[in-house]
């Protein structure tokens, strides 16, 4: 079976991995005729494109600076971060193969057979946080009224951001697709014209407390999609630090991922080869690791600058907000 891990021991550079362990996949998968290995292999090239060919980051960048300028001259009382990231490649594997793992083992658990294969490839054509940008906005105190509750007023200010969002990015060569999600609570302050765009996650927390609105666009000039996620900082600190930070998340996808439950092994070859792949991934010694530009003491000091484990930062520029720097001009 071919897998990832393989290939990340050879000293090259994730551009190459990637390449490699891509083409060995296709080949295999023609071999066996295998249509889920051939997903994955062009599931693995668009992973290569936002990699390799920065143009047109830079160009889906610049564009929501538009956005932030427009932040600075309609908000110029709040404090705003811009960030942007690309999913690391071995974070973009275990997601793949982990949709294969959840999906069949959801549709087994339910009817007792294995997903139709048109089903399970639709399923496995809906990655759209590849490219991912966030919004952290915050009510200096120094700006705030006499009286005024500093969580209300900065989640009454992130929902006018939300609100606007959506028109005037389309404005500029993007085009919104609906989440599917049900209607936000009577809490929310979307406008019914955006809200089925969102995934109100203020209105409706999870069950572990995350909070945050979000977005998919589809950029017609780099024909890709995009996530945006707008927080409070209250919310951006809950999320990386508190108790709903990335790492517990990642923990309890592992876990979610790494069932086995009552699948026989041999029956379903697409699950077994996910369920392998995914395990392989969770057991890494990552300070073994030997990928250009990349290198771990253990599994939790690293130095990655690469985009193999961690999100890489595609921003060219850094934003904080207009009253602490002179950007704008």
């Amino acid at each position: 079976m071919i897998k990832l891990n393989g290939y990340l021991y050879s000293g090259d550079t994730v551009i190459k991995i990637l390449y490699k362990y891509m083409e060995d996949l296709k080949k295999s998968a023609r071999q066996s005729h295998n249509p889920v290995d051939l997903m994955h292999s062009n599931f693995l090239l668009q992973m290569a494109n936002l990699l390799e060919h920065n143009d047109f980051l830079t160009s889906q960048s610049q564009r929501l600076r538009e956005f932030y300028k427009f932040m600075a001259n309609e908000y110029p009382h709040l404090a705003f971060a811009f960030k942007g990231r690309i999913k690391s490649l071995i974070r973009a594997e275990a997601k793949f193969n982990g949709y294969v793992v959840e999906y069949i083992s959801d549709y087994y658990n339910e009817y007792g057979t294995y997903p139709p294969l048109p089903e399970l490839k639709d399923k496995l054509g809906c990655f759209r946080d590849l490219i991912a940008y966030r919004i952290v906005i915050s009510m200096p105190k120094c700006h705030l009224k006499d009286g005024a509750d500093i969580d209300k007023e900065e989640i009454r200010y992130l929902y006018e951001v939300a609100n606007v969002l959506p028109e005037f990015l389309e404005e500029r060569g993007f085009t919104a697709i609906v989440s599917g999600n049900p209607a936000g609570s009577a809490f929310s302050y979307l406008k019914e014209s955006v809200s089925p765009y969102y995934k109100d996650y203020i209105a409706n927390p999870s069950i572990y407390g995350y909070q945050s609105l979000h977005i998919t666009f589809y950029d017609n000039c780099a024909r890709c999609y995009i996530e945006v996620q707008l927080r409070t900082k209250g919310m951006d600190d809950f999320a990386e630090i508190g108790p709903a930070n990335h790492l517990g998340y990642e923990k309890r996808q592992q876990d979610e991922r790494a069932r086995r439950d009552k699948i026989p092994v041999g029956e379903c070859p697409y699950f077994d080869e996910a369920y392998e792949r995914v395990v392989q991934l969770q057991h890494l010694e990552l300070s073994r690791i030997d990928v250009n530009m990349f290198s771990a003491a253990d599994n939790s000091l690293i130095n990655d600058s690469c985009g193999l484990y961690r999100g890489r930062l595609i921003l060219p520029y850094e934003h904080l907000s207009r009253f602490q720097n002179d950007l704008i001009d």
